[in-house]
């Protein structure tokens, strides 16, 4: 422990090069007791496992990081779209999508019924936060019920609604994306019921709210991404080494657990369940579950972890090298190379206020123009795996999708996924599917990689 935080000074020094790098910058107040790792476009082959927070550190960050996002993203989103006020209900354990990011890290739920207000009072002052519930969340919302005077909590909701005057008043609902759909139809007629007739004729959806809350990144976020994908690539490297895997005596399935629990021993959480698969000369199919690893096979990893309620979500492939052999073979290098030129043509199409399925599409034309066979199924990434935001395909559907109908916004995270289909000649040219994912950060005007991107196939030796 003593180790740890004698070298905080050092891991804050590097705070400031890593905002310069991600093109954002901090306050001197707001140093963070983290390592930080400037995004970077180069994958480290080997990387150390970056420092992990104690629990107590942790909740501290994850506060001033909410109480920042406050401060700042919900004005904007508001003022933005012409919203005087949001009003968001969450249950005990029936936390909608936004109201669970909203809470601070020791209100692990909400507690019996919680409500948040938000209200934009106008002329440039200060959104207002409101909790109208028993119990308080960690001095980021004003608490405005007292039960005892007003024991009607639908009642006291309607008088600060009234005292307010709200031209408009959002709520959490929509068809299409359930991360803007948490207001339950019970809430909604016992909030209604309580209201005046003025007020329910100015209820709209805050569909653009949610998502926009859930998909933006601050630059106190994108201080520490970096580094949480670094941590998720450091564990990949363990996974795929002779430090788990011994060609023709481990499974997949050992692989997939050994994950599960090198998790657990770290702290650290999985939002998935880990896959892991052979990719095998002679087999049409990847073959997982109690399969044996053996020389020769390529293979393939699908893994992602939670950490300061940041997700990351990776696609690496290794080959398990035959006695002699130094390096994968020739097909198999150049199918990951296919798989790098999708993600080249997908990172160019990117483009501010274009639909997932307008960036779907011209990246699908680049790729297919350079005479690769491209799937694409690309997703924001941030508070959920599969995140809040546009679609950009799917890998059932390639040619657009109602929830690709969103538009692309900057100061968003996405995992790049998708794959190449080519032949192998080593292989009998049998074709395979290189499949690619890959973290990245959206500022507007170009893409980067979190942590790098994998351009070389990671080899396990096959000897003792």
């Amino acid at each position: 422990m003593a180790d740890r935080y004698a070298l905080q000074g050092r891991f804050r020094s590097v705070i400031a090069a890593a905002l310069f790098f991600a093109g954002t910058s901090l306050p001197a107040s707001a140093q963070l007791p983290l390592s930080a790792i400037a995004m970077s476009d180069s994958e480290q082959m080997h990387p150390e496992l970056p420092q992990i927070l104690p629990m107590r550190e942790r909740a501290k960050l994850e506060n001033r990081i909410l109480a920042d996002r406050l401060d700042t993203v919900v004005p904007k989103l508001m003022r933005k779209q012409k919203i005087s006020m949001w009003l968001l209900m969450a249950r005990e354990y029936f936390e909608e999508p936004v109201v669970n990011t909203m809470l601070n890290a020791e209100s692990l739920h909400a507690r019996r019924r919680t409500i948040l207000i938000f209200f934009d009072p106008g002329n440039g002052q200060p959104v207002e936060r409101i909790t109208v519930s028993r119990y308080g969340l960690g001095g980021l919302f004003k608490p405005a019920w007292d039960p005892d005077k007003q024991p009607d909590q639908w009642k006291a909701v309607a008088d600060i609604i009234a005292a307010r005057d709200p031209a408009t008043i959002a709520i959490n609902t929509s068809s299409l994306s359930a991360f803007a759909d948490g207001m339950t139809l019970s809430q909604y007629k016992d909030m209604t019921a309580a209201l005046p007739a003025r007020y329910q004729s100015r209820i709209v959806s805050g569909e653009g709210l949610a998502i926009g809350w859930l998909e933006t990144r601050t630059p106190m976020e994108m201080a520490i991404y970096p580094g949480i994908v670094r941590m998720a690539h450091a564990v990949i490297a363990d996974a795929f080494s002779r430090k788990v895997i011994t060609p023709g005596k481990t499974t997949t399935d050992d692989v997939v657990w050994w994950y599960r629990q090198r998790l657990t021993d770290l702290g650290l959480v999985p939002w998935f369940q880990p896959s892991v698969a052979v990719l095998r000369q002679g087999q049409k199919e990847m073959l997982e579950g109690d399969t044996v690893i053996q020389p020769g096979d390529m293979l393939w990893t699908d893994f992602g972890i939670t950490y300061l309620r940041l997700n990351t979500d990776t696609q690496h492939l290794a080959y398990v090298l035959k006695p002699g052999e130094t390096q994968a073979p020739a097909g198999l290098r150049a199918g990951l190379k296919a798989a790098n030129a999708v993600q080249d043509a997908l990172l160019s199409s990117f483009k501010v206020g274009a639909t997932g399925n307008e960036v779907l599409a011209a990246a699908r034309a680049k790729a297919v123009a350079a005479g690769l066979k491209p799937s694409i199924y690309s997703h924001p990434l941030g508070y959920h795996g599969h995140a809040a935001g546009t679609a950009i395909g799917f890998w059932d559907n390639q040619k657009g999708d109602e929830r690709g109908l969103y538009p692309v916004h900057p100061n968003t995270t996405w995992s790049i996924e998708l794959a190449a289909s080519a032949p192998v000649p080593e292989w009998g040219g049998q074709e395979v599917q290189f499949r690619a994912e890959e973290n990245a950060y959206y500022d507007g005007s170009r893409v980067r990689f979190l942590d790098g991107r994998q351009t070389a196939i990671t080899l396990i030796p096959s000897g003792n």
